[in-house]
């Protein structure tokens, strides 16, 4: 297309000339709109109208380019939310309608505590409406207005933004509307990313029109404004000015028309800050310079770089800026973009030797270790038996070599595990795909055919970026040498990733023995109903690890087995105390005949730690699992709160975040991460990581008893109460008692209801945990019944009774039996914390 001004070219769906800023072609009335309020009349809903028979106007407060919103209060939950309404004489468009639902659709599927949380979307006769989080405070353009910001201000507020954008792209989204007046910051300085309406999901279809350019002008990227593809990289030029607004009060390209500011943005520079700000620090503008890059590929590359670079200039380190980074992806042939962003910096920052200043490893502890080099995933290997039946087999080969290469070497190689693997196991996705899913550069995957005694399993090592398969290789054996192909196949990828073995490891693989076939067989199959976790299962697993050992009475695995066979019933409350010393003696079988044997020391870990506590001697095992297989993804989560259960939360948030990145869609792990930050006391993050374990599986039940804990921590009572009673609604005999309490006695009379009739249960069954008849008493505010319960749990080894030092448990802190219970246990007091 021929500029009318100046007669230069540009491409067919440029809304601006690229040299000179005259507007081509003649925008629609809708592209109009996107970039300025909407001054076409909009109808005003009064307040007390009510929407959808459940939220009732209060005020507006705002209006824009693609909506009205009003605060309104939830009725049922008796909160506050927001109501964001399509305008009505937009109506009629069926693609603006959709891109108004693309932005509940993108920001559902967030849980961030940097990013609005979206309730619920609805339609109000045809109206369509999205239900989101009220969130108290201003924006930050209104901060701005009345002046320039700290640069400590400055660069926390721009760290939150940036984690929750970053959260965004890792799930395919990009806002493409960064704004200072779409970002929220609340009386604490939490700062909130809002309004997704211009969000596009990686790999669905852009509701964008040829020359329709998305966003506001002055904070466009050049390749937003000549209206060319974006990715990613198009929030971190918006983040970029937001932070340049922040610093110096006002923006960085400015002029008195749109067609001004566009010429701005393609060709000026920014005035400097240090002229502007002189007390600027030299390193802040010089990453706000990189995320104002115009060239794309020398911009930063990921959100997460920009966010480790700002957290270096704010803890006083020298950044590892952007263009150094691109220069050694081109040296090493990497594309950054599919790599996971934290290891990408650090990864090539131990290839070459360099000093990377402030980003800090929060994997191991900051102890100086570097994030793993390699990222791998061990697809299912496919099962070409043609039996269905042999599912065990394939699904326990894949189970153990991913344990297998996890224990090669704990800082050249992180290996996914179990849980987020399988959810490939029937499905076609591309290999790039799942490499950006699960944040690997690598992936192996093969298939498995048996023959009677024979096995054969055929594996390719594929580098994600390129889709390349880099090695190949079959091995074909009598069953009985199962373990030395698995040896044998884990020590080629090793050598193909260049991946170092430790001493120890190498005299491991050297020494795989052989194994009974039929012990082997039996071990899996028992191993396969052991992870359903239900009563029927675990008979049939115990069954099977009994039949392995009458095949081989040495078979340490199996020993291992069947202590975790007998933990799960003891969690379950399906056996009481008396059994669990079977637990301890099969574990330290097991340890016997294999002192290696990571699963036998995990289990002695935890019985020692929820049965015994016995914190000294649980911790050496932890440790002792946590050397053997450095990607013990369930043993990172469960040592996390065995540390928050010591006094040390702040130490187990990075097992927790480890056992997250080992296994991102493992929902349990999620819901675990949220109970260490109830430790810490970030009742917002922790809520924030239930819903992200929601989001993966919604009957998670760790998950859902977070809210409990966030109401009763909040003194939310009304919230609780309505959650109480949708927990409880299929069991007539609480939900019963719940409603005749609460009409009886009102909040409290309904939690002694609940408590009574959980403590004739316990007198039925002695299975039944007494701290859960002691929550009820405890909100019930009898605190002598409480601890009456509370010694109970002592006295039956309750599994849950360690978590009585969360904050829920407040209300006893002054009770000197509350204090003494503690020190019985082993639990530090809260002036011990």
């Amino acid at each position: 297309m021929e500029c009318p001004r100046c007669h230069a070219e540009n491409n067919e769906d440029s809304r601006f000339c690229s040299s000179c800023a005259t507007p081509l072609g003649k925008p629609s009335p809708e592209q109009a709109s996107l970039t300025m309020t909407l001054e076409a009349p909009i109808h005003v809903l009064k307040p007390g109208s009510l929407i959808s028979g459940k939220f009732r106007i209060l005020e507006e407060i705002g209006r824009g380019g693609m909506g009205v919103v009003y605060k309104a209060e939830d009725l049922k939950l008796k909160r506050c939310v927001a109501l964001k309404f399509l305008p009505s004489h937009l109506m009629d468009s069926p693609e603006l309608k959709e891109r108004f639902l693309v932005e509940a659709q993108a920001a559902a599927a967030l849980s961030h505590p940097n990013i609005c949380v979206i309730h619920e979307v609805g339609e109000s006769g045809e109206c369509p409406y999205i239900a989101m989080e009220y969130v108290e405070g201003e924006t930050l353009r209104d901060r701005i207005k009345r002046g320039p910001l700290k640069a400590e201000e400055a660069l926390d507020l721009a760290i939150q933004v940036a984690g929750g954008l970053g959260e965004a792209h890792r799930k395919g989204i990009i806002h493409r509307d960064i704004k200072s007046a779409n970002i929220m910051v609340t009386d604490k300085g939490q700062a909130k990313v809002m309004d997704f309406g211009l969000a596009k999901l990686r790999g669905g279809s852009s509701l964008t029109r040829s020359q329709t350019t998305l966003g506001t002008v002055a904070y466009m990227s050049p390749e937003q404004a000549r209206g060319g593809d974006l990715d990613q990289r198009t929030d971190i030029w918006s983040q970029g000015v937001v932070l340049y607004e922040m610093v110096a009060g006002k923006m960085p390209f400015r002029g008195d028309h749109d067609q001004t500011v566009i010429y701005a943005i393609l060709h000026d520079e920014p005035e400097s800050l240090k002229k502007v700000r002189p007390e600027t620090a030299p390193e802040l503008e010089r990453v706000i310079r990189q995320a104002l890059t115009k060239k794309v590929a020398d911009r930063y590359q990921t959100m997460e770089e920009f966010r480790e670079d700002l957290a270096a200039v704010a803890e006083g380190f020298r950044p590892l800026r952007a263009k150094r980074r691109a220069a050694r992806r081109r040296i090493l042939g990497l594309d950054v973009i599919h790599l996971l962003p934290v290891a990408s910096a650090l990864v090539l920052a131990v290839l070459f030797g360099l000093n990377v200043g402030g980003l800090r490893n929060r994997v191991f502890g900051g102890q100086g270790r570097a994030e793993p080099a390699v990222e791998l995933a061990v697809l299912p290997l496919k099962n070409l038996t043609g039996d269905p039946a042999q599912e065990y087999m394939s699904d326990g080969v894949t189970e153990e070599m991913i344990a297998q290469l996890g224990r090669l070497h704990p800082e050249g190689l992180s290996v996914i595990a179990r849980t987020s693997v399988m959810r490939y196991k029937k499905g076609e996705m591309p290999v790039d795909q799942i490499g950006r899913e699960l944040g690997v550069n690598y992936i192996l995957e093969g298939s498995l055919q048996r023959e009677a005694a024979r096995i054969r399993i055929t594996a390719e090592l594929i580098r994600v970026r390129d889709q390349t398969q880099i090695w190949a290789d079959t091995y074909e054996r009598e069953l009985s040498g199962i373990l030395a192909v698995q040896s044998q196949l884990a020590q080629s990828v090793a050598k193909v990733l260049a991946v170092k073995l430790l001493p120890a490891e190498q005299a491991r693989q050297a020494s795989a023995r052989t194994v009974n076939p039929e012990a082997y067989e039996a071990f899996l199959k028992g191993f396969s109903l052991w992870q359903e976790l239900k009563a029927p299962e675990l008979d049939d697993a115990q069954r099977c690890f009994e039949v392995a050992l009458g095949k081989d009475h040495s078979y340490a695995p199996a020993y291992a087995g069947l202590a975790w066979v007998w933990l799960a019933r003891r969690k379950m409350g399906i056996v009481p105390y008396s059994e669990a010393p079977k637990v301890k003696a099969f574990a330290l079988q097991a340890l016997a005949l294999d002192e290696s044997s990571q699963q036998a020391h995990e289990v002695l870990a935890s019985f020692l730690t929820w049965s015994e506590w016995d914190w000294a001697a649980a911790e050496k095992e932890w440790l002792r699992a946590l050397e053997l297989n450095p990607n013990g993804a369930n043993t990172h989560a469960y040592y996390a709160h065995f540390l928050a259960h010591r006094g040390r939360a702040a130490e187990g948030l990075k097992h927790s975040e480890r056992a997250i990145k080992l296994d991102p869609f493992n929902a349990l792990y999620h819901a675990l991460y949220a109970v260490v930050l109830q430790y810490l006391r970030r009742y917002d993050d922790a809520l924030a990581a239930a819903r992200a374990a929601l989001a993966i599986d919604p009957k998670q039940a760790i998950a859902l008893s977070q809210f409990q804990r966030y109401y009763l921590t909040k003194g939310m009572r009304e919230e609780q109460l309505a959650d109480q009673r949708m927990r409880i609604a299929d069991d007539p005999e609480r939900i019963a008692a719940f409603e005749r309490g609460l009409a009886e006695g009102g909040y409290e009379g309904a939690q002694r209801a609940i408590a009574d009739v959980l403590a004739a249960r316990y007198e039925k069954s002695q299975y039944y945990s007494a701290v859960g008849v002691a929550r009820r008493y405890l909100d019930a505010g009898d605190k002598d019944r409480t601890m009456v319960w509370l010694y109970k749990a002592y006295e039956d080894h309750d599994q849950s009774l360690p978590y009585i030092g969360l904050s829920d448990w407040a209300p006893l802190r002054g009770d000197p039996r509350y204090q003494a219970l503690l020190r019985r246990i082993g639990l530090p007091l809260d002036n011990e914390k």
